[in-house]
């Protein structure tokens, strides 16, 4: 018993080899499909993905069921992936072989079809993205894109835009200007008509309404 657990039943450089041929195959599959993370994976991925894991199973460990031969695969992956993220942190020409690119998929409140179909999402996938931004639909989108991990960056249009920090910050400081000008002009003994032709903006009103009274005067 001892002796089949912590002896190769094949060589190592042999299950070396097969372990780092099949985690380059599923990721070249991976990359091909589209997905860019799990949250994007339908009840059908799911299945193929589980399903794949046996399919490969075999071809990783071959004639080998001892726990050395998988303890030597498990550290082959590991080591592996963490030699392909430095490379690719390293290598920006290879992160965008491997990883992807950043791809606009709406643009003006359309889904950019031909990016969907690429990427292998559906617009209600986009539509659920989108709610999870603080948007409701794709119709509210100006922009929006998809980072090589998964994650939809958007933009919203202006008119479904909420108010910023620094737009209350602003109404905030216009309001006390107006309460100052308010407080000095009454405090003064000014005229109800003075202190509203001293609030921003008024000036304009004041001569859109002379035009007005103008205007009604030549027509008597």
């Amino acid at each position: 018993m001892w002796h089949d657990m912590f002896t190769f039943q094949i060589p190592a450089a042999e299950k070396i080899i097969r372990t780092v041929l099949v985690y380059l195959l599923i990721l070249v599959l991976l990359r091909v499909s589209g997905r860019r993370s799990m949250a994007q994976l339908s009840t059908m991925d799911l299945t193929v993905m589980f399903l794949l894991s046996n399919v490969v199973q075999n071809a990783i460990i071959g004639n080998d069921n001892s726990l050395v031969g998988g303890a030597l695969g498990a550290v082959v992956l590991v080591a592996g992936n963490e030699l392909i993220d430095y490379l690719c942190y390293r290598r920006p020409a290879l992160r965008k072989l491997l990883q992807g690119r950043t791809v606009e998929v709406i643009r003006h409140g359309s889904p950019i079809e031909p990016e969907l179909r690429r990427l292998g999402l559906r617009e209600s996938d986009l539509n659920r993205m989108v709610r999870i931004q603080n948007g409701n639909s794709v119709d509210e989108v100006a922009h929006g894109r998809m980072d090589p991990d998964g994650h939809l960056e958007i933009k919203l249009r202006r008119r479904f835009q909420g108010a910023t920090a620094n737009d209350i910050d602003q109404l905030e400081a216009r309001l006390a200007r107006i309460e100052q000008l308010l407080t000095a002009q009454m405090g003064a003994g000014a005229g109800k008509s003075d202190v509203l032709a001293g609030l921003p903006g008024a000036g304009a009103a004041g001569g859109a309404a002379a035009s007005g009274e103008g205007a009604v005067g030549g027509v008597r």
